[in-house]
């Protein structure tokens, strides 16, 4: 375990916000974990509440605990490969893939399959998460990066920070939007009444800025396919901006009450669909495309047979 000690200078803002600007190695979220499990101390005294706002001479002591490293082992699992060299490797994921280990998925996730490919892989980027520069939901499809070198790790980290690394998606959302192009500008954090899910909360209240592009591709009487872009990476952005804009994705078990579809789908109709970065070495652009699972596909095909496009 390791103990910080901060005395906060002159008065300012609320807790969290004030340790995730001081402590630019340590995401909002995990601050304001911490704080929940107790251990944060302001002025001596243990403080679970996060909105506190500091006052000039108080005194923060925080407590990082040791990270119990997570089993890992190489599992056999097929791996559809877009791209790979020696320094980053970019694969097709499939729905009901778990990207890495967690509590209620120890194993059979995509860093186990990756290490049975990569065998060097662990170490890179940290033991619980060898690799993973940024990560899909389980049951969205698509394009994902992997680094196979420390060099590769964090120049793919700094393309992300940067907002120099492209991600495109496709998603099918009920409903028309009014529009055809807009961008949804709201941020997002936990979800106060349920810990599971994300939600729209103010940066105040410890939500992200979060940013989301899109643009209608085709529309299927009261459905839409649309092609967002990530302008950020928060946990569940577009699902939760689609909710929020009154177009949730098809087939969200979270963030979506629509009707069923009757098409036999393995998770939200969400799809990452291309990637483009550069490579941390040549310096040259890499850019894949990812073909959408057959379930996807087929879903398309029955709404244009439905709506009567050709």
């Amino acid at each position: 375990m390791s103990v910080i000690n901060i005395q906060v200078p002159e008065n300012c803002q609320r807790l969290d916000v004030y340790l995730s600007q001081e402590l630019s190695d340590l995401s909002r979220s995990r601050i304001q974990q911490l704080i929940e499990q107790g251990h944060v101390q302001v002025n001596d005294t243990v403080c679970k509440s996060k909105k506190i706002h500091l006052k000039s001479g108080d005194r923060i002591t925080l407590e990082i605990p040791a990270i119990q490293p997570l089993e890992l082992v190489a599992a056999d699992i097929p791996l559809d490969i877009l791209y790979e060299d020696e320094e980053i490797i970019i694969l097709n994921k499939p729905a009901g893939l778990v990207v890495h280990p967690a509590p209620g998925h120890p194993d059979g996730t995509l860093v186990n399959a990756i290490l049975a490919h990569c065998p060097n892989l662990p170490g890179i980027g940290g033991v619980q998460r060898p690799g993973i520069v940024h990560r899909l939901d389980k049951d969205t499809t698509g394009a994902i990066a992997i680094a196979k070198t420390d060099l590769a790790y964090q120049h793919l980290q700094a393309q992300l920070q940067a907002k120099t690394a492209r991600r495109e998606y496709l998603g099918l959302v009920y409903g028309v939007p009014k529009t055809s192009t807009g961008s949804i500008d709201l941020p997002i954090g936990r979800n106060p009444q349920d810990r599971k899910k994300m939600a729209i909360v103010s940066v105040e209240d410890g939500g992200r800025n979060a940013i989301t592009h899109w643009q209608v591709q085709e529309r299927f009487g009261n459905y839409t396919l649309i092609h967002f872009q990530l302008e950020t990476g928060r946990t569940h952005q577009i699902r939760v901006h689609s909710a929020k804009i009154g177009h949730p994705i098809v087939g969200d078990p979270i963030y979506s009450s629509g009707h069923s579809i009757g098409v036999n789908l393995p998770g939200q109709a969400l799809h990452a669909w291309k990637l483009q970065l550069q490579h941390p070495v040549s310096g040259n652009l890499v850019a894949v495309t990812a073909p959408p699972p057959r379930s996807f596909t087929t879903l398309l095909e029955v709404l244009r047979r439905r709506s009567g496009v050709s």
